[in-house]
Protein backbone atom coordinates (compact mmCIF):
# COMPACT_ATOMS: atom_id res chain seq x y z
CA UNK A 1 0.00 0.00 0.00
CA UNK A 2 1.45 3.29 -0.88
CA UNK A 3 1.77 5.31 2.18
CA UNK A 4 1.19 8.70 1.37
CA UNK A 5 -2.26 7.70 0.05
CA UNK A 6 -3.06 6.11 3.26
CA UNK A 7 -1.77 9.75 4.74
CA UNK A 8 -3.71 11.27 2.60
CA UNK A 9 -7.19 9.26 3.67
CA UNK A 10 -6.34 10.24 7.58
CA UNK A 11 -5.52 13.84 7.06
CA UNK A 12 -8.64 13.94 5.05
CA UNK A 13 -11.20 12.67 7.86
CA UNK A 14 -8.82 14.16 10.68
CA UNK A 15 -10.19 17.52 8.73
CA UNK A 16 -13.84 16.48 8.48
CA UNK A 17 -14.02 14.96 12.10
CA UNK A 18 -12.47 18.03 13.83
CA UNK A 19 -14.93 20.54 11.62
CA UNK A 20 -17.92 18.04 12.41
CA UNK A 21 -17.35 17.64 16.27
CA UNK A 22 -17.28 21.58 16.93
CA UNK A 23 -20.68 21.94 15.10
CA UNK A 24 -22.08 18.84 16.61
CA UNK A 25 -21.24 19.97 20.63
CA UNK A 26 -22.95 23.66 19.60
CA UNK A 27 -25.80 21.77 18.28
CA UNK A 28 -25.88 19.49 21.30
CA UNK A 29 -25.03 22.82 23.52
CA UNK A 30 -28.04 24.38 22.04
CA UNK A 31 -30.23 21.71 21.73
CA UNK A 32 -29.68 18.72 24.91
CA UNK A 33 -29.96 15.84 22.16
CA UNK A 34 -28.65 13.12 23.08
CA UNK A 35 -28.21 11.83 19.59
CA UNK A 36 -25.63 14.86 19.07
CA UNK A 37 -23.72 14.65 21.96
CA UNK A 38 -23.36 10.94 21.31
CA UNK A 39 -22.17 12.24 17.83
CA UNK A 40 -19.90 15.11 19.30
CA UNK A 41 -17.92 12.26 21.17
CA UNK A 42 -17.55 9.95 18.09
CA UNK A 43 -16.43 12.55 16.00
CA UNK A 44 -13.82 13.39 18.84
CA UNK A 45 -12.96 9.92 19.15
CA UNK A 46 -12.31 9.69 15.49
CA UNK A 47 -10.20 12.76 15.40
CA UNK A 48 -7.98 11.62 18.19
CA UNK A 49 -8.04 8.18 16.08
CA UNK A 50 -6.71 9.63 13.08
CA UNK A 51 -3.46 11.84 15.00
CA UNK A 52 -2.95 8.29 16.39
CA UNK A 53 -2.77 7.03 13.04
CA UNK A 54 -0.28 9.70 12.06
CA UNK A 55 2.00 9.02 14.82
CA UNK A 56 1.74 5.55 14.16
CA UNK A 57 3.08 6.27 10.84
CA UNK A 58 5.88 8.80 11.96
CA UNK A 59 7.37 6.46 14.58
CA UNK A 60 7.54 3.06 12.41
CA UNK A 61 9.55 4.84 10.00
CA UNK A 62 12.49 5.24 12.61
CA UNK A 63 15.77 3.31 12.07
CA UNK A 64 16.31 -0.38 13.46
CA UNK A 65 18.09 -0.68 16.60
CA UNK A 66 20.22 -3.12 18.87
CA UNK A 67 17.51 -4.06 20.75
CA UNK A 68 14.52 -4.08 17.63
CA UNK A 69 16.89 -5.07 15.00
CA UNK A 70 13.78 -5.52 12.43
CA UNK A 71 13.08 -1.98 13.13
CA UNK A 72 9.82 -0.67 14.20
CA UNK A 73 7.14 -1.31 11.31
CA UNK A 74 4.69 -3.34 12.98
CA UNK A 75 4.52 -0.32 15.57
CA UNK A 76 1.72 1.00 13.08
CA UNK A 77 -0.39 -2.24 14.36
CA UNK A 78 0.21 -1.00 17.90
CA UNK A 79 -1.68 2.11 17.00
CA UNK A 80 -4.23 0.62 14.80
CA UNK A 81 -5.61 -1.24 17.53
CA UNK A 82 -5.24 1.17 20.31
CA UNK A 83 -7.87 3.05 18.00
CA UNK A 84 -10.10 0.04 18.35
CA UNK A 85 -9.59 0.71 21.67
CA UNK A 86 -10.77 4.17 21.85
CA UNK A 87 -13.89 3.66 19.57
CA UNK A 88 -15.24 0.98 22.02
CA UNK A 89 -14.65 2.68 24.71
CA UNK A 90 -14.86 6.54 24.12
CA UNK A 91 -17.36 6.03 21.30
CA UNK A 92 -19.64 2.84 21.46
CA UNK A 93 -19.83 2.99 25.18
CA UNK A 94 -20.25 5.89 25.78
CA UNK A 95 -23.14 6.30 23.54
CA UNK A 96 -24.55 2.90 24.81
CA UNK A 97 -24.28 5.55 28.78
CA UNK A 98 -26.28 8.29 26.93
CA UNK A 99 -28.71 6.32 25.61
CA UNK A 100 -29.73 4.79 29.19
CA UNK A 101 -29.53 7.85 30.34
CA UNK A 102 -31.43 9.51 28.10
CA UNK A 103 -34.28 6.53 27.70
CA UNK A 104 -34.55 7.09 31.74
CA UNK A 105 -35.07 11.04 31.63
CA UNK A 106 -36.48 11.63 28.15
CA UNK A 107 -37.22 14.64 27.00
CA UNK A 108 -37.98 16.29 23.84
CA UNK A 109 -35.83 19.10 21.86
CA UNK A 110 -38.04 22.49 22.62
CA UNK A 111 -35.39 24.84 21.29
CA UNK A 112 -33.47 25.21 18.84
CA UNK A 113 -35.33 22.66 16.76
CA UNK A 114 -34.05 23.15 12.98
CA UNK A 115 -30.42 22.91 14.16
CA UNK A 116 -29.85 19.87 14.80
CA UNK A 117 -31.23 18.80 11.17
CA UNK A 118 -28.97 21.59 9.58
CA UNK A 119 -25.63 20.29 11.47
CA UNK A 120 -26.45 16.75 10.97
CA UNK A 121 -27.02 17.41 7.47
CA UNK A 122 -23.72 19.29 6.96
CA UNK A 123 -21.97 16.56 8.27
CA UNK A 124 -23.36 13.58 6.33
CA UNK A 125 -21.99 16.15 3.38
CA UNK A 126 -18.70 16.83 5.03
CA UNK A 127 -18.26 12.93 6.17
CA UNK A 128 -19.01 12.20 2.69
CA UNK A 129 -16.34 13.64 1.21
CA UNK A 130 -13.90 12.20 3.67
CA UNK A 131 -15.05 9.62 2.95
CA UNK A 132 -15.06 9.22 -0.87
CA UNK A 133 -11.21 10.31 -0.69
CA UNK A 134 -10.69 6.70 1.60
CA UNK A 135 -12.29 5.18 -1.91
CA UNK A 136 -10.05 6.57 -4.60
CA UNK A 137 -6.85 5.89 -2.24
CA UNK A 138 -8.35 2.35 -0.96
CA UNK A 139 -8.98 1.59 -4.75
CA UNK A 140 -5.43 2.82 -5.80
CA UNK A 141 -4.41 -0.73 -3.89
CA UNK A 142 -7.36 -2.93 -3.67
CA UNK A 143 -7.07 -4.54 -6.74
CA UNK A 144 -9.88 -6.90 -7.58
CA UNK A 145 -10.49 -7.43 -3.82
CA UNK A 146 -14.19 -6.92 -2.79
CA UNK A 147 -14.06 -4.24 -0.11
CA UNK A 148 -14.56 -6.79 2.56
CA UNK A 149 -11.51 -9.05 1.39
CA UNK A 150 -9.43 -5.72 0.98
CA UNK A 151 -10.96 -5.07 5.10
CA UNK A 152 -9.34 -8.29 5.68
CA UNK A 153 -6.02 -8.64 4.32
CA UNK A 154 -4.82 -5.38 4.04
CA UNK A 155 -1.48 -5.11 5.60
CA UNK A 156 -1.56 -1.26 6.10
CA UNK A 157 -4.01 -0.61 8.81
CA UNK A 158 -4.51 3.41 8.30
CA UNK A 159 -6.81 3.12 5.00
CA UNK A 160 -9.06 -0.13 6.21
CA UNK A 161 -9.26 1.75 9.56
CA UNK A 162 -10.21 5.20 7.76
CA UNK A 163 -12.53 2.99 5.57
CA UNK A 164 -14.29 1.61 9.01
CA UNK A 165 -14.42 4.89 10.50
CA UNK A 166 -15.41 6.88 8.09
CA UNK A 167 -18.58 4.35 6.79
CA UNK A 168 -19.40 4.05 10.69
CA UNK A 169 -19.96 8.07 10.48
CA UNK A 170 -21.97 7.78 7.87
CA UNK A 171 -24.30 5.27 9.20
CA UNK A 172 -24.16 6.93 12.67
CA UNK A 173 -25.06 10.30 11.32
CA UNK A 174 -28.45 8.73 9.52
CA UNK A 175 -29.09 6.83 13.14
CA UNK A 176 -28.99 10.15 14.65
CA UNK A 177 -30.92 12.41 12.25
CA UNK A 178 -33.43 9.27 12.49
CA UNK A 179 -33.40 9.92 16.29
CA UNK A 180 -33.66 13.70 16.42
CA UNK A 181 -35.94 13.72 13.11
CA UNK A 182 -38.46 11.32 15.61
CA UNK A 183 -38.31 13.32 18.64
CA UNK A 184 -39.41 16.22 16.42
CA UNK A 185 -42.31 14.82 14.98
CA UNK A 186 -43.25 12.90 17.94
CA UNK A 187 -42.11 15.38 20.87
CA UNK A 188 -40.80 12.32 22.56
CA UNK A 189 -37.30 12.03 23.59
CA UNK A 190 -37.28 7.90 23.77
CA UNK A 191 -36.77 8.54 20.16
CA UNK A 192 -33.69 10.44 20.69
CA UNK A 193 -32.31 7.41 23.24
CA UNK A 194 -32.63 4.90 20.22
CA UNK A 195 -30.82 7.01 17.91
CA UNK A 196 -28.08 7.03 20.79
CA UNK A 197 -28.31 3.54 21.49
CA UNK A 198 -28.31 2.62 17.70
CA UNK A 199 -25.13 4.68 17.34
CA UNK A 200 -23.60 2.82 20.61
CA UNK A 201 -23.97 -0.63 19.17
CA UNK A 202 -22.43 0.31 15.27
CA UNK A 203 -19.34 1.63 17.45
CA UNK A 204 -18.88 -1.38 19.28
CA UNK A 205 -19.35 -3.79 16.27
CA UNK A 206 -16.71 -1.40 14.23
CA UNK A 207 -14.22 -1.11 16.84
CA UNK A 208 -14.52 -5.05 17.58
CA UNK A 209 -14.22 -5.77 13.81
CA UNK A 210 -11.31 -3.70 13.87
CA UNK A 211 -9.68 -5.10 16.85
CA UNK A 212 -10.01 -8.54 15.56
CA UNK A 213 -8.30 -7.77 12.28
CA UNK A 214 -5.25 -5.57 13.87
CA UNK A 215 -4.79 -8.58 16.48
CA UNK A 216 -4.15 -10.64 13.87
CA UNK A 217 -1.39 -8.30 12.06
CA UNK A 218 0.30 -7.84 15.57
CA UNK A 219 0.44 -11.79 15.86
CA UNK A 220 2.01 -11.70 12.50
CA UNK A 221 0.67 -12.38 9.33
CA UNK A 222 2.55 -14.19 6.80
CA UNK A 223 2.58 -13.74 2.88
CA UNK A 224 -0.23 -14.21 1.02
CA UNK A 225 -0.71 -16.91 -1.17
CA UNK A 226 0.03 -15.36 -4.72
CA UNK A 227 3.53 -13.77 -3.02
CA UNK A 228 4.50 -17.19 -1.63
CA UNK A 229 4.26 -18.58 -5.20
CA UNK A 230 5.95 -16.19 -6.88
CA UNK A 231 8.90 -16.26 -4.17
CA UNK A 232 8.44 -19.73 -4.39
CA UNK A 233 9.09 -19.83 -8.37
CA UNK A 234 11.91 -17.02 -8.20
CA UNK A 235 13.83 -19.65 -5.80
CA UNK A 236 13.45 -22.86 -8.04
CA UNK A 237 13.49 -20.84 -11.25
CA UNK A 238 17.22 -21.49 -12.02
CA UNK A 239 19.91 -23.98 -11.90
CA UNK A 240 21.14 -22.69 -8.25
CA UNK A 241 18.27 -24.41 -6.16
CA UNK A 242 17.18 -28.20 -6.26
CA UNK A 243 14.03 -27.38 -4.34
CA UNK A 244 12.94 -25.63 -1.30
CA UNK A 245 12.98 -28.15 2.04
CA UNK A 246 10.58 -25.45 4.03
CA UNK A 247 10.02 -21.73 3.73
CA UNK A 248 8.73 -19.47 6.36
CA UNK A 249 7.81 -15.36 5.46
CA UNK A 250 6.43 -12.64 8.34
CA UNK A 251 5.26 -9.70 7.88
CA UNK A 252 8.36 -7.43 9.63
CA UNK A 253 5.29 -3.92 9.08
CA UNK A 254 3.36 -3.28 6.31
CA UNK A 255 5.74 -2.81 3.64
CA UNK A 256 8.60 -5.18 4.82
CA UNK A 257 8.51 -8.75 4.36
CA UNK A 258 10.91 -10.85 5.81
CA UNK A 259 11.78 -14.75 3.91
CA UNK A 260 13.34 -16.74 5.59
CA UNK A 261 13.96 -20.26 3.67
CA UNK A 262 16.27 -23.95 3.61
CA UNK A 263 16.78 -24.72 0.34
CA UNK A 264 18.73 -27.70 -1.14
CA UNK A 265 21.39 -26.99 -3.33
CA UNK A 266 23.44 -29.48 -5.14
CA UNK A 267 26.69 -30.50 -4.01
CA UNK A 268 29.65 -27.86 -4.51
CA UNK A 269 33.26 -27.52 -2.82
CA UNK A 270 33.21 -23.90 -3.62
CA UNK A 271 32.05 -21.77 -1.07
CA UNK A 272 32.64 -18.29 -3.32
CA UNK A 273 30.34 -20.25 -6.20
CA UNK A 274 27.88 -20.97 -3.29
CA UNK A 275 27.94 -17.27 -2.00
CA UNK A 276 27.22 -15.66 -5.43
CA UNK A 277 24.35 -18.54 -6.41
CA UNK A 278 22.36 -17.63 -2.94
CA UNK A 279 22.79 -13.88 -4.06
CA UNK A 280 20.99 -14.75 -7.22
CA UNK A 281 18.41 -16.10 -5.99
CA UNK A 282 17.60 -13.21 -3.16
CA UNK A 283 18.07 -10.54 -6.51
CA UNK A 284 15.01 -13.24 -7.84
CA UNK A 285 12.91 -13.17 -5.44
CA UNK A 286 13.32 -9.03 -4.18
CA UNK A 287 12.66 -8.78 -8.27
CA UNK A 288 9.54 -11.04 -7.95
CA UNK A 289 8.28 -9.84 -4.55
CA UNK A 290 9.62 -6.16 -3.78
CA UNK A 291 8.13 -5.90 -0.36
CA UNK A 292 11.18 -8.90 0.64
CA UNK A 293 13.62 -6.65 1.84
CA UNK A 294 14.67 -9.48 4.72
CA UNK A 295 15.87 -12.20 3.33
CA UNK A 296 17.50 -14.92 4.68
CA UNK A 297 18.56 -18.70 2.99
CA UNK A 298 19.90 -21.59 4.57
CA UNK A 299 21.68 -23.96 1.69
CA UNK A 300 21.86 -27.74 2.30
CA UNK A 301 22.06 -30.93 0.27
CA UNK A 302 18.61 -32.46 -0.11
CA UNK A 303 18.09 -36.50 1.04
CA UNK A 304 14.88 -37.44 0.66
CA UNK A 305 15.82 -40.57 2.61
CA UNK A 306 16.06 -38.28 5.33
CA UNK A 307 13.24 -36.05 4.56
CA UNK A 308 11.22 -39.11 4.27
CA UNK A 309 12.58 -40.11 7.90
CA UNK A 310 11.73 -36.98 9.37
CA UNK A 311 8.15 -36.65 7.72
CA UNK A 312 7.56 -39.97 9.19
CA UNK A 313 8.47 -39.17 12.62
CA UNK A 314 6.49 -36.12 12.46
CA UNK A 315 3.68 -38.04 11.89
CA UNK A 316 4.59 -40.50 14.67
CA UNK A 317 4.64 -37.93 16.72
CA UNK A 318 1.45 -36.23 15.84
CA UNK A 319 -0.49 -39.64 16.26
CA UNK A 320 1.30 -40.17 19.38
CA UNK A 321 -0.17 -36.76 20.85
CA UNK A 322 -3.64 -37.16 19.04
CA UNK A 323 -3.94 -40.58 21.53
CA UNK A 324 -3.11 -38.73 24.36
CA UNK A 325 -5.19 -36.46 24.22
CA UNK A 326 -8.08 -38.69 23.22
CA UNK A 327 -6.90 -41.26 26.62
CA UNK A 328 -7.12 -37.95 28.89
CA UNK A 329 -9.97 -37.31 28.18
Amino acid sequence: MSANGGTKAIVAALLANVGIAVTKFIAFLLTGSSSMLAESIHSVADSGNQGLLLLGGKRAKREATPQHPFGYGRERYVYAFIVSIVLFTVGGLFALYEAYHKWSHAEGITSWQWVPIVVLVAAIIMESFSFRTAIVESNHVRGNQSWVKFVRRAKAPELPVVLLEDLGALVGLVFALFGVGMTLITGNGKWDAAGTAMIGVLLVTIAIILAIETKSLLLGEGAEQHDVAAIERAVTDGPEVERIIHMKTLYLGPEELMVAAKIGVPPCDNTEKLARDINTVEARIRAAVPLARVIYLEPDIYNPAAAAGRADAARSEAGSDEVSERAGS
